[in-house]
């Protein structure tokens, strides 16, 4: 069994036991989370939400917060003298997927 979930603007695609890092959240380590935008759920059957499945729920528990590495943008443009370098170090919430639920 796999879903197809939102979380921060992007899609997951998990089943029970994954661990996944998802955009930073608002909660502390052992905190249960309840994501109700299932966009779709496969058990032996495909369901295809219109936008969300009905009914069907993602139990997460929060693992940890932490930073990803860093993410370097760098432009440079030819014959110029023209460059920029930026980064950023994006953060996350490291989440396990416990249970599905239709």
């Amino acid at each position: 069994m796999y879903a197809i979930i939102r979380s921060g603007g992007k899609q997951y695609k998990v089943q029970e036991g994954d661990y996944i890092n998802v955009d930073k959240l608002d909660a502390q380590p052992k905190d249960k989370i309840e994501v109700t935008e299932v966009l779709a759920l496969n058990d032996k059957k495909l369901k295809i939400g219109t936008p969300y499945v009905k009914g069907a729920t993602v139990e997460l528990e929060v693992v940890n917060s932490g930073k990803d590495k860093k993410v370097v943008i760098y432009k440079k443009r030819r014959r110029k003298d023209s460059k920029l370098k930026r980064g950023f170090r994006r953060q996350y919430t490291r989440v396990k997927i416990v249970k599905i639920s239709a």
